[in-house]
């Protein structure tokens, strides 16, 4: 509580279970609700070699930040997770804007879509975004 009324806004939040960067394999970044769901499952498998970091804001795109965080996790493997299409979500404003730093994508496939239509498969994709995060 004392975060939300005494601090103030942060572009980029640290990951804040993974206490040790030197054993950090893996890193996912991202924006949005995707981090409640990578965030439960770190915490529910205990994985301490995951670190997931928060981008609360896209643009200006805080590229310093990020920088410093690469050099930080610099063992680890980065990956921007969203749970957008491919060719939607902030994918492709990264592609463009954001080369300082070696990074893959994992998402819903590409699609002329923003969302399936069926729950169902919806929440089958989701699933399958959050265990190739996490897959080693």
């Amino acid at each position: 509580m004392e975060e939300f009324t005494k601090g103030g806004f942060r572009e980029v939040i640290d990951d804040v279970f993974s206490d040790n960067a030197a054993i950090v394999k893996k890193v996912l970044f991202c924006t949005g609700k995707i981090y409640f769901d990578l965030a439960e499952r770190q915490q529910k498998d205990s994985r301490k070699d995951i670190a997931i970091i928060r981008v609360e804001q896209l643009y200006p795109l805080p590229t310093n930040q990020l920088e410093s965080l690469y050099r930080k996790y610099s063992k680890a493997t980065w990956f921007w997770v969203q749970e957008e299409p491919l060719n939607m979500g902030a994918a492709s404003f990264l592609q463009m804007n954001l080369k300082s730093i070696n990074y893959g994508f994992i998402s819903r496939q590409p699609s002329a879509s923003t969302a399936t239509g069926y729950h169902k498969v919806h929440q089958q994709e989701q699933a399958e975004i959050i265990e190739t995060a996490f897959s080693i």
